[in-house]
């Protein structure tokens, strides 16, 4: 039959599976840029608020047919690492804001950066998940390996959470500018422009910072990626949850944004509540061999991972109550 292509197996599941998720995705990229956002204009709380509430519904919808079509174990699974990608991508919010605040990215720009950026991500989790697949599939033991660095990591959070770091020495962005020529000014929403060069006068290619920024958040996404996929291989091995719970996460955070990105000083307690989720989704692996357990209950983690990021909220609107710089109270 002509097909029957769409019932072979990929990466554990149906072609059909994969053609559908990522069908959804490219709906919804084109809504947002051709119909939502075709006019490059600032997004309001309000605004932004909706499109999250909007990202969200469809992420936990598409969990809800995860768990009719493949079972209850496999919808708690993509429901915890749904809840664990959109809690760590919460980190790449600062990282996102102290970027645009350093290169001076209006809010009407803001959007068209984030927008490109997330193709960015759709492409670079693919192929980091894709990877990290094959390797579990191969040998067994990269999970201790993943858990073992999830525990690391968090426990380095834990110690430089209260350290905060500027770009100003940042050597990627270093050797952009020496690579690149790169203008003193935004050009509006093109990340190139052509303009004489000082010593021929002749119209050369330049970069403008809108560029520079976009760079530099792709970059810091893989490195957020570092972390985030191994947590959630911890959590699941199925690349068809791992990736689809990441892509929904994250086209939700990033419609978020606008509106996070006004009260990021009330979540000052949230990097310690993030560096105590690694180190427990890393324990988790042990934990069950420990108990003679073949997998870590999925219910009782996602219990303890709501019980984890609300404690961190909670503490965070409490401590800076009535702060406007988030200065502990």
């Amino acid at each position: 039959m002509p097909l029957d292509w769409l019932t072979a197996d990929f990466l554990t599941k149906p072609v059909w599976m994969w053609a559908m998720f990522l069908g959804i995705v490219a709906v919804l990229l084109a809504l947002d840029l051709g119909v939502l956002h075709r006019k490059h204009r600032e997004i309001g709380v309000r605004e932004s608020l909706v499109l999250s509430a909007g990202y969200l519904t469809l992420g936990l919808g598409f969990g809800g047919w995860v768990w009719f079509s493949l079972g209850q174990q496999s919808g708690l699974e993509y429901l915890t690492g749904f809840v664990v990608e959109k809690s760590l991508a919460m980190d790449n919010v600062f990282v996102i804001a102290m970027i645009f605040a350093y290169f001076s990215i209006p809010a009407v720009y803001q959007h068209r950066v984030l927008f490109w950026g997330i193709l960015g991500v759709i492409v670079l989790r693919a192929v980091m998940i894709a990877g990290g697949a094959a390797l579990v599939s191969e040998f067994g033991w990269v999970l201790y390996v993943f858990a073992a660095f999830l525990i690391l990591t968090g426990l380095k959070m834990l110690v430089m959470a209260d350290k905060t770091h500027g770009l100003e020495d940042n050597a990627l962005l270093k050797l952009l500018k020496t690579r690149l020529r790169v203008t003193d000014q935004l050009h509006g929403e093109r990340f190139f422009v052509r303009a004489p060069d000082p010593g021929t006068g002749k119209p050369v290619a330049y970069a403008t910072p809108l560029f520079l920024a976009l760079v530099l958040i792709e970059v810091a996404d893989v490195i957020f990626a570092v972390d985030s996929v191994p947590a959630i291989f911890a959590i699941t091995t199925d690349p068809y949850l791992v990736y689809t719970s990441n892509i929904f996460a994250i086209l939700g955070l990033r419609a978020l944004y606008f509106a996070l990105a006004a009260v990021l000083h009330r979540f000052a307690y949230l990097k310690q509540a993030l560096a105590v989720l690694l180190v427990f989704i890393g324990s988790k692996i042990f934990l069950a061999d420990l108990f003679g357990l073949e997998k870590f209950p999925p219910a009782v983690s996602l219990g303890v991972t709501f019980a984890i990021l609300a404690a961190g909220i909670v503490w965070s609107l409490w401590r800076t109550r009535g702060r406007t710089d988030g200065t502990p109270a």
